[in-house]
């Protein structure tokens, strides 16, 4: 307790400086691949969600609306993460033991010892290139357990927006944690 009494005020500035939370809800906006999309329900209408231009369409009850768009998002993510993923891995001739999506709030991605990947659903709402750049980042991981130079080396070659996507997950990747 002397603790937090003692960082009173650098708790508050750090609580006050977070994004807003979105709740996902009707009529919220989304980013999915770094487009913002207007969550629209539609009651009447069979199916969970879709895209349609710049709306992600939800069925049901409104209070189902949350659950069903993480779903959809959490799909795009596995669909979308997994791909990629596989697909940087075979250029260097490797292959993840599997492709996971988690909800985590500190790692956008990681490599366990076994070769399994796992990412954050929430990278689908981040701008493709941020996404390329994690999935890079991971698969490197399959070579390299470190961050060493022949890691960076690697990851160099496999994605060509290193130098966009750090910055942009640290000014950007917290407001993509406020949303739902």
């Amino acid at each position: 307790m002397a603790l937090l009494t003692t960082h009173a005020d650098w708790i508050a500035n750090r609580l006050a400086a977070l994004p807003d939370h979105v709740p996902l809800i009707d009529g919220a906006t989304v980013p999915i691949n770094g487009v913002l999309h207007r969550v629209r329900h539609v009651p009447q209408h069979r199916g969970v969600a879709w895209i349609a231009e710049q709306d992600l369409f939800v069925t049901g009850a409104p209070e189902f609306i949350k659950r069903r768009v993480v779903d959809f998002l959490r799909t795009e993510a596995r669909r979308k993460l997994s791909a990629l993923a596989v697909a940087k891995a075979a250029t260097i001739e490797a292959r993840p033991r599997r492709v996971v999506v988690k909800d985590t709030q500190s790692r956008w991605g990681s490599c366990a010892p076994d070769g399994s990947l796992a990412f954050s659903w929430r990278l689908i709402m981040a701008p493709e290139f941020v996404q390329d750049y994690v999935a890079a980042h991971e698969v490197a991981h399959l070579q390299h357990m470190n961050h060493g130079k022949r890691f960076w080396a690697l990851v160099e070659r496999l994605t060509p927006h290193t130098d966009a996507a750090i910055p942009w997950l640290r000014g950007e990747g917290s407001r993509l944690l406020r949303i739902g």
